[in-house]
């Protein structure tokens, strides 16, 4: 189901206009970030991770252009990366980087935001660390029980993302499990895998950093916790980023020129932090 704001909240845009050419100078009065007479509609759509810092955007964007109608469809980044390679989609919403071949077909990517990959596990777990080797051996199936990396005589349940989604290739990808991993649950939306680790004293599972919460821990990996900080300054070695899909030599129309132009100007970075997410700087 795709969502549409109303127009409220405030943040400035980067792709502001000409002055006003009218003999009264309202420069004074008229946030430097509006865009004036701007008008159309923007349609995104992908990832779910994204859910957070996309819909901070969407407000803030429509209230300094209220003549602008940005929609969101939140149904994971394989269907946003299809949804901008097939013109279905304004921009395709990703978090993971786009492989050699979706470039080599057209695609371009650009990098918004940065999210830190949690660990996650059921808060009853006593295992606080994991290193990125024992990540492995649990979700590869090589490691079976918890007592071997310090935690409960219990078994494994490893729960995560369906095929396609973003979180799941970021992780897969960086621990070095693309298709080896012995999955007990797969779930169409981080909410989700968070619900059900949350659930099961014996599951592990990974969500972005910016939706989790209390109901689970995010253990350290190699003694890293993962914060913006650790993000940012790639000591923290399970992220990805936060990637806008267009389709090269296809015209954004200016009001999905002027919402990209947002996202990556200095305006943005604190809806970024506010919506649990790293800025790129």
């Amino acid at each position: 189901m795709a969502v549409s704001l109303a127009a409220c909240g405030s943040a400035p845009s980067s792709s502001a206009p000409a002055a006003n050419t009218d003999s009264t100078d309202t420069s004074a009065s008229t946030p430097a970030s509006q865009t004036a007479e701007l008008e159309g509609a923007v349609t995104t759509g992908g990832s779910t991770s994204v859910e957070k810092v996309i819909l901070a955007m969407q407000e803030s964007f429509m209230n300094a252009n209220p003549g602008v109608d940005v929609t969101y469809d939140p149904t994971g980044s394989g269907a946003g990366i299809t949804g901008a390679s097939e013109g279905t989609l304004d921009i395709g919403l990703s978090s993971r980087a786009l492989k050699d071949e979706e470039t080599a077909s057209g695609l371009v990517g650009t990098t918004f935001a940065l999210d830190g990959i949690a660990i996650i596990v059921n808060n009853e777990n006593t295992v606080t660390d994991l290193t990125l080797d024992q990540i492995k051996g649990l979700a590869d199936g090589t490691i079976t029980n918890w007592s071997e990396v310090g935690g409960p005589d219990a078994p494994v349940v490893l729960i995560g993302r369906e095929a396609g989604s973003g979180t799941r290739d970021g992780f897969e990808s960086i621990v070095g499990v693309e298709d080896v991993c012995v999955y007990d649950q797969e779930l169409t939306s981080t909410g989700a895998v968070i619900a059900a680790v949350a659930a099961n004293p014996n599951a592990f599972g990974y969500a972005s950093l910016s939706a989790v919460d209390e109901k689970v821990k995010a253990v350290t990996v190699d003694g890293v916790e993962a914060t913006e900080a650790t993000v940012q300054d790639g000591s923290y070695k399970v992220q990805r980023p936060f990637v806008f899909v267009t389709k090269e030599g296809a015209e954004l129309s200016d009001a999905a020129q002027a919402f990209i132009d947002f996202a990556l100007s200095e305006d943005a970075q604190q809806l970024i932090i506010d919506a649990g997410a790293v800025p790129l700087a």
